[in-house]
């Protein structure tokens, strides 16, 4: 069975993103461990944690899972936004360790004004000394893909393959595939040709078996336009018949999968995150 959630609201207690999860009789599920848009973080409790983990356990939700703040740039040529880059990753590699989560999810990083060679060493001397750092026990640090929107970094499977050859599962780094960004980014998920044709490639290159987790989003924009706006499932450019392809993949439908699709009610007041979770449900089966 497809393991499906999404990423949900830690407003009043990590618990709540659970609790939320379970209502909508999600099976995973995603969620931040501090403040996205800040680089301070208020210390996790023991209460916090155990309360969180009863919570697990009493609703049957599993594979939480954490997306790391949007500040974090571990490519970028400046050393003090880059250090603090390190800095801000160890601390959310740690929280989603202390917390027991699958793992944490994170942007690779943009060159900005360097080179996207320079931009991809930095990111990987950042990831070798974070992991020395954390010595993480329990949880993986997934490299999203992007949508190549700028100079961010991690779009190609080639990039991704070069990345975890450098990291990789020795410090449990692993990727998490985002539909709408691969999309996005050139691999045509809306056809069986396209979608193919990047099954192969990323298997070629050993991206495919370092997947351990999926973000399910439509795609505003059209296939190869770079730019990263997420839709609701069927709704984009990809389509009901591409997450389908997705949704019954050999590979990938033994991960966990979570939508970051936006929120609040549709035409029919209904919540749209029902309504993603039962077309995929319907597309699953």
């Amino acid at each position: 069975m497809v393991k499906l959630g999404a990423h949900m609201s830690i407003a009043g207690g990590y618990y709540k993103a659970i609790d939320a999860a379970a209502e909508l009789e999600m099976d995973v599920v995603q969620l931040f461990t501090k403040n996205n848009n800040q680089w301070a973080a208020k210390t996790i409790s023991d209460p916090e944690v155990a309360l969180f983990s009863d919570r697990l356990r009493d609703t049957g939700v599993t594979n939480p899972l954490s997306h790391a703040s949007y500040l974090i740039n571990l490519a970028s040529p400046k050393d003090e936004l880059w250090n603090k880059s390190i800095d801000g990753m160890s601390v959310e590699w740690q929280r989603a360790e202390q917390l027991g989560l699958d793992g944490v999810v994170m942007h690779p990083g943009a060159f900005v004004e360097s080179t996207p060679e320079q931009g991809m060493q930095r990111i990987v001397d950042a990831i070798v000394e974070i992991s020395r750092r954390v010595e993480a026990k329990k949880s993986w640090l997934l490299l999203e893909n992007t949508a190549g929107q700028g100079s961010c970094l991690g779009w190609s499977m080639e990039q991704l393959a070069w990345l975890l050859e450098r990291t990789g599962e020795s410090m449990r780094v692993g990727v998490c595939l985002d539909t709408c960004h691969a999309h996005a980014a050139g691999y045509d998920f809306s056809t069986e040709s396209g979608f193919k044709a990047w099954e192969r490639e990323a298997k070629k290159l050993g991206v495919l078996g370092a997947i351990r987790a999926l973000h399910l989003n439509d795609s505003k924009k059209g296939c190869g336009s770079r730019v990263d706006r997420h839709e609701h499932i069927g709704l984009g450019t990809i389509g009901l018949e591409g997450f389908e392809r997705v949704l019954k993949n050999t590979v990938l439908k033994q991960w966990p999968m979570y939508l970051e699709t936006d929120k609040g009610l549709n035409d029919d007041e209904e919540e749209w995150d029902a309504v993603n979770m039962r077309v995929l449900r319907g597309l699953a089966s």
